[in-house]
């Protein structure tokens, strides 16, 4: 499992299980348009490549030193409030 087990109350999809891994961001936000409500990523340069305010949904950059649980875990209860305020168009920012 990883950080989407610890999202408890959301119905939370990965890259990975979708078979989207190596899709490009503006391809990924096409293909997640219409079907989620938040984009949860690590992409920093998401908001300078992406016009993220004409998204159907809003966008969590989160910012810990790698994406690997130890660092990603203690970050849990700022992701579950801020998805619980984060509406689309917006982008937010989660950690250090």
């Amino acid at each position: 499992m990883g950080l989407a087990a610890d999202l408890v109350g959301y119905d939370v999809d990965t890259v990975v299980g979708l078979g989207w891994a190596g899709v490009a961001n503006g391809k990924l936000l096409r293909r997640a348009s219409g079907k989620y409500d938040a984009f949860v990523t690590m992409d920093r340069s998401i908001e300078h490549e992406q016009n993220v305010a004409r998204l159907p949904f809003g966008v969590l950059v989160l910012r810990a030193p790698s994406n690997r649980l130890v660092h990603l875990r203690p970050l849990v209860p700022p992701i579950l409030h801020t998805l619980k305020i984060l509406v689309a168009g917006e982008l937010r920012y989660v950690g250090a």
